[in-house]
């Protein structure tokens, strides 16, 4: 069992005298918009988001509030402590809540207590807090929160020309839910990888274990409109196929691989798993379409050499939304069925995909390729 220690700081909750005001308070670079995403795998909100400190018998205020927390990763999450801060001094801790007491204060979503400080994949908790202050001047108009918590990591299994053709693969990207910023984000909602035929329609041919037997290693990746880079990453060693790296190693830094971030005017184009070295670009270049920005490679979460290209909302690669998008023009070669699409084992990699293709080559325009199409882009 391996462990990935997380600590967070939240400001989920405002109390006030009069009018309560909520304000979330997050690290400098965390946020939609932000180039620099913060891996957030247990999400907490106030299950009310105004509250104001009470008055008690006993002469003291009393801030009383709930807070859901969501495990929104697929390992189990165990809560280490909750910290609450004062926005205006956060060096100082208000509570400290952890072992026993915390336990105490978890109830599952039945109302029923919790029994440990483990959150299972997908459930969530509610966390009962109550803040006692001696006079109604000691109460923070904000609250930050910080929470200590691992992840218990599971040993993940292995997976095993005139014209340039490829067929649109998009894979499992609709279900890359990222609990990012304290929010989720599909970011790849729209993404597409594509993944290289020869004229003989393959895509892997020879030692399914060197990059260079993959169909389209290499292959120069162009810029798809005008626009201004703001992200790249050029220093990160290809993964070997055909497996997946060591899933201890992924961080959302180097998830993509070597990478290109390039605002094309308020939306912004991401290419992914380049090679090490060949991006030829840097922040703050102007570039035009058509422009080269690198090479195609096998860097990051990957198992096979492609491109991995989607449009999102904003610079950060996870904590943004994906955007539908058209190609201005393609040819429409082919169709793989689906009881022909396999699981990127060796032996499927090496099929021979010519028998999707549907006869003379279509010509289509502003269109999205949906899924397993195989497309030419006539030069």
């Amino acid at each position: 069992m391996m462990k990935h220690i997380a600590r967070r700081t939240l400001a989920p909750f405002a109390p006030s005298i009069v009018a309560l005001m909520t304000e979330v308070f997050l690290p400098t670079g965390s946020g939609a918009g932000q180039s620099v995403d913060q891996f957030t795998p247990v999400l907490a909100s106030p299950v009310a988001p105004k509250s104001a400190p009470a008055p008690g018998t006993d002469g003291k205020y009393h801030v009383v509030y709930e807070l859901l927390l969501t495990n929104a990763t697929q390992f189990a999450a165990v809560l280490e402590k909750i910290e609450v801060l004062d926005v205006g001094t956060p060096s100082r801790a208000l509570a400290a809540f952890q072992g026993g007491d915390l336990v105490s204060r978890l109830r599952v979503l039945l109302n029923q207590p919790a029994t440990d400080l483990k959150i299972e994949p997908g459930s969530a908790r509610l966390v009962f807090l109550d803040l006692v202050f001696g006079s109604r001047a000691e109460v923070p108009r904000f609250l930050l929160h910080r929470l200590t918590l691992h992840l218990e990591l599971k040993e993940a299994a292995k997976l095993l020309p005139p014209q340039m053709t490829y067929t649109a693969a998009k894979g499992a990207h609709r279900g890359a839910v990222e609990p990012v910023n304290d929010k989720l984000y599909i970011s790849q909602r729209y993404a597409i990888d594509w993944v290289r035929l020869d004229d003989n329609g393959h895509y892997l041919h020879g030692d399914p274990t060197d990059v260079h037997s993959y169909s389209g290693y290499g292959d120069p990746i162009l810029a798809v409109a005008d626009g201004t880079v703001v992200e790249t990453l050029n220093d990160m060693e290809n993964a070997k196929p055909p497996n997946s790296p060591d899933p201890s190693t992924i961080t959302l830094q180097n998830a993509l691989g070597n990478h290109v971030v390039l605002d094309i005017g308020g939306h912004f184009a991401f290419y992914a798993h380049m090679q090490k070295g060949s991006v030829a670009v840097k922040p703050g270049d102007q570039v035009k379409r058509g422009q080269v920005l690198g090479k195609v490679g096998n860097s990051g979460n990957t198992s096979s050499p492609h491109l991995h290209f989607h449009i999102m909302s904003g610079p950060a690669i996870f904590g943004s939304d994906g955007l539908p998008y058209a190609i201005d023009r393609f040819e429409l070669a082919g169709q793989i069925p689906a009881e022909q699409l396999g699981d990127f084992t060796v032996s499927y990699l090496e099929k021979d995909f010519n028998p999707a293709r549907s006869g003379p080559p279509i010509s289509r325009q502003h269109q999205y390729p949906l899924n397993f199409t195989i497309i030419n882009f006539p030069r």
